[in-house]
């Protein structure tokens, strides 16, 4: 008898042992290195946001927190990449505003519900900017020229059906103005859109404030309005078209997210962890120093932001006849 009852105990002591081994496996998220994917070449905005936050988190976490630039196909890369990776919380992904508009343009089958966002970090709204020796010296006077001369002036800062293509077309008809009221010439980019600017190949640029930020500090553009509710901090002269009685605002923005089906306990260490680092001194004088926009919205917020900003995208897309 006393050996079955030994027997027992001993086989109690081995399942506890095994129980609280499980809870402790569970518990010490994470264990090994984390990868980020970025969706962007390195150097740019994106890398420069992603490398920021991996460096506060493998401070705060113990982990290296290492970044991997996975390029090509307008972001549609990294973001399939991503979206396919498995939910064990060791593969993330910073995200950006073109997972809401590839998969409306054709370009990839990838969308915001292939992820569970952990978080968004960062919101850059467009600004309205025209050369320093332009003729507008507010935006009245440019909206004014427009409606006189519909198709008469020329814009550009992306491809067709880009973000701020669309940003500038959401402009327009919140005006009452058709997409066409202003030609756009498609460019590989904000920078090259700015060197026409400069150069009189075009009028009036939307784009980023940070994307501007040099020109406009060295006084060769100057920016007529941003399209934000609110002013922004590091650009506190630019009045936005809010203030200006037009009901229009858009812009680009970037977070971190893990692949769809991502267990709640893990979202539970990365969700505070990440909003640490986004209140944190260092990535908060990392985005001063660069004009970029801080931002948190959480997890469950971030699910509703990414829905409604698909279904803005969307909508202005198909209205411009960019949509598939």
């Amino acid at each position: 008898m006393k050996g079955k009852w030994r027997l027992a105990c001993l086989a109690l002591v081995a399942m506890f042992v095994l129980f609280a081994s499980s809870v402790g496996a569970q518990a010490a998220y994470p264990d090994r290195p984390v990868q980020i994917i970025c969706p962007w070449g390195a150097g740019g905005g994106t890398d420069q946001v992603a490398r920021t936050i991996a460096a506060i988190l493998q401070e705060d976490l113990g982990v290296p927190f290492n970044v991997v630039n996975r390029t090509g196909g307008g972001g549609a890369i990294g973001h399939i990449a991503g979206a396919k990776a498995q939910p064990d919380g060791y593969t993330l992904t910073i995200i950006t505003a073109e997972l809401n508009m590839m998969h409306w343009m054709g370009m990839a089958e990838v969308t915001y519900n292939d992820f569970r966002p952990i978080g968004i970090v960062n919101i850059d709204p467009a600004a309205v900017w025209v050369s320093a020796d332009s003729k507008w010296e507010k935006l009245e006077d440019l909206v004014n020229e427009i409606k006189a001369n519909p198709g008469k002036l020329r814009a550009s800062g992306t491809g067709t059906g880009g973000i701020w293509h669309l940003a500038m077309a959401g402009w327009l008809a919140s005006m009452g103005l058709p997409p066409d009221a202003i030609t756009w010439v498609p460019s590989t980019g904000a920078a090259e859109g700015l060197r026409e600017l400069i150069g009189g190949g075009v009028d009036l640029v939307p784009c980023s404030l940070p994307e501007g930020m040099s020109l406009y500090s060295a006084g060769k553009i100057k920016g007529l309005a941003v399209m934000a509710d609110e002013r922004v901090k590091a650009f506190p002269d630019i009045p936005t078209l809010k203030e200006l009685g037009i009901d229009w605002s858009l812009g680009t923005w970037r977070g971190i997210a893990g692949p769809k089906g991502l267990p709640d306990d893990i979202v539970n260490v990365l969700e505070p962890a990440l909003k640490k680092a986004v209140e944190s001194e260092r990535f908060t004088s990392f985005m001063d120093q660069v004009g970029y926009g801080v931002a948190w919205i959480p997890t469950d917020e971030a699910v509703r932001f990414l829905a409604e900003n698909d279904e803005g995208l969307g909508n202005l897309m198909k209205e411009l006849g960019l949509a598939k």
